[in-house]
């Protein structure tokens, strides 16, 4: 490997790694302030991640998680910030509960056009910040806070009995889906099942790759993201990419439910998981934006869900998970940051050296030409 290649690598991995030994040590420093030991929670975090029920909650939640950090890795890779994921998906998720209850087609017709509604609901709502965007100058981040406020407003709008609603006791929900709609899982035995689209999560991961690292689209995109001058100066339309970056982050955001949707719940109700979208901006930030880097980030986050819960019985806060969670985001941008000058300098001191032996290679030749003379 080039040194230079090298020197990528290790600036890659330095800062996921500085983060999360910060947040390690910060979140320890809070259990000591608070007369905790503070191994020991680790200790049992770490011991829950051996059992195979906590395997399969793990995976089914990283699923969710990875797909609402791919959403935003695709804003961000063209320098917007979708916080609208959490809008985007639930109302999907919502609209894709509503057509699989009333619709009752073949699986191999029902359950695309589950994926299809929800692709197309998270699409439009993104859009809808997309069009602002490039048309008026809003800001994505403005505008996308506030789509989340009207989604969830629709959303209850749409549990009214007269409209889509049926109430189960004192829950609203929209309704069994239709069992052609139900996307069967992986029976791990007593350990659960794995919900059947983890596979999706994979797929889109690699789609996600091949389409930003060897599609003209991706090369595209990235450059539109690093300067919109230079990408308008080569032939390419930075509001044209602005606005697809926008509509394909959401069609991202609308597929980050139907894991556990069309797999475990087969309806939206209030037990709906909610913050998927915010959290998947910290897991996209620490994963640098790479599908490698974002599963990675993606099954650590749901560990820390899945396996927090066993410290009530130990005599530990679970909100200790909590903090960590708000440690690593706040460690990435600071030890990203700080890699990021340490590269800058490394990267100056690299060519200073080569001018500085340029130039006395120079001299020296300069020298044997005098003396030959």
């Amino acid at each position: 490997m080039k040194k230079f290649d090298r020197e990528r690598v290790l600036l890659a991995v330095s800062g996921p790694v500085i983060a999360l030994a910060v947040a390690f040590v910060l979140s320890a420093i809070v259990l000591i302030a608070s007369g905790k030991n503070p191994i020991e929670p680790f200790a049992l975090m770490f011991e829950q991640a051996g059992f195979s029920d906590i395997q399969v909650l793990i995976i089914n939640q990283a699923s969710m998680y990875y797909i609402a950090a791919l959403a935003v890795a695709v804003g961000f890779r063209m320098n917007l910030f979708n916080i609208g994921v959490d809008g985007q998906y639930q109302l999907a998720a919502m609209i894709a509960a509503v057509v699989g209850a009333h619709a009752d087609l073949p699986a191999v017709l029902q359950i695309p056009l589950l994926l299809l509604t929800a692709m197309f609901t998270g699409a439009f709502w993104a859009g809808i910040a997309g069009v602002l965007k490039v048309t008026r100058g809003v800001s994505e981040v403005v505008s996308t806070i506030m789509l989340n406020a009207i989604a969830t407003s629709l959303i209850v709008y749409m549990w009214k009995p007269d409209v889509f609603g049926v109430k189960i006791g004192n829950n609203n929900t929209t309704g069994e889906m239709h069992e052609s709609g139900w996307v069967p899982g992986f029976d791990m035995g007593d350990a659960g099942e794995v919900y059947g689209l983890v596979l999706l999560a994979l797929l889109l991961g690699i789609g996600y790759w091949i389409a930003l690292n060897r599609t003209r689209f991706g090369f595209d995109l990235r450059a539109s993201g690093a300067s919109e001058s230079a990408a308008a100066a080569s032939g390419v339309d930075p509001k044209r990419m602005a606005l697809t970056a926008m509509l394909l982050s959401g069609a991202l955001a609308g597929l980050a439910g139907l894991p556990i949707l069309l797999g475990g719940t087969h309806t939206y109700s209030l037990n709906f998981p909610t913050g998927i979208g915010f959290l998947g901006i910290g897991i996209a930030l620490l994963g640098r934006n790479s599908p490698v880097g974002i599963a990675f980030a993606a099954l650590l986050w749901a560990w820390l869900d899945k396996a927090s819960p066993e410290l009530d019985f130990h005599g530990y806060d679970k909100e200790i998970a909590v903090i960590m969670q708000g440690l690593i985001v706040l460690s990435v941008v600071v030890s990203y940051e700080a890699v990021r000058e340490w590269g800058l300098r490394r990267q100056q001191r690299r060519v200073g050296a080569e001018l500085a032996a340029g130039h006395v290679l120079g001299a020296t030749d300069n020298t044997k030409e005098v003396a030959g003379r």
